[in-house]
């Protein structure tokens, strides 16, 4: 799923490099900065981080593994009842402001069920699940409880039924 500040309107525009400025302009009609970058025509050498580095990865990319994680277990013991779910991640839940604004907590997920050709969504609420957990060492648990949850609401059968490790962690 996409994150709403990709939709927000925001853009960045450089600056033109043909425009040359009063301070930093060379004899060739370039700017300073137009001049240092690309100074060779290389552009980047490599990656910044390199894949063997814990940066390499966002938070939000470990989570979104945390829940297919889950999905992925979930999916080895039901076998083909789970087939056509569909697992999602989003930043926050749609309705927040109203929930704020009531005083009622915020959803850590929830269940859609299937509409037309698209099979039943479980969403996990990254931003509020990682609010929830008191430390990063409990987090993978509560993500597995969260779709654990979601997806027994869907069958219709107890937590318990669905994962024999599950227990509720919040």
């Amino acid at each position: 799923m996409q994150s709403s500040n990709q939709n927000s309107g925001l853009t960045v525009r450089l600056a033109d490099p043909g425009i040359e400025s009063t301070t930093g302009a060379s004899a060739t009609g370039r700017s300073f900065m137009r001049r240092r970058r690309n100074r060779h025509g290389r552009g980047l050498r490599g990656e910044v981080m390199l894949p063997t580095h814990p940066g390499y990865r966002t938070r939000g990319d470990r989570f979104d593994d945390m829940v297919l994680d889950s999905a992925q277990r979930l999916h080895d013991i039901w076998g083909k009842t789970l087939d056509g779910v569909r697992f999602g991640v989003d930043e926050i839940p749609p309705d927040l402001e109203l929930l704020a604004a009531t005083g009622a907590p915020a959803p850590m997920g929830a269940y859609t069920p299937a509409a037309g050709d698209d099979g039943p969504l479980i969403t996990v609420y990254r931003r509020v699940v990682e609010q929830a957990c008191p430390g990063v060492e409990e987090l993978q648990d509560m993500v597995h409880d969260v779709v654990v949850e979601h997806t027994a609401e869907m069958l219709g059968v107890a937590p318990e039924t669905l994962d024999p490790v599950y227990r509720r962690r919040y």
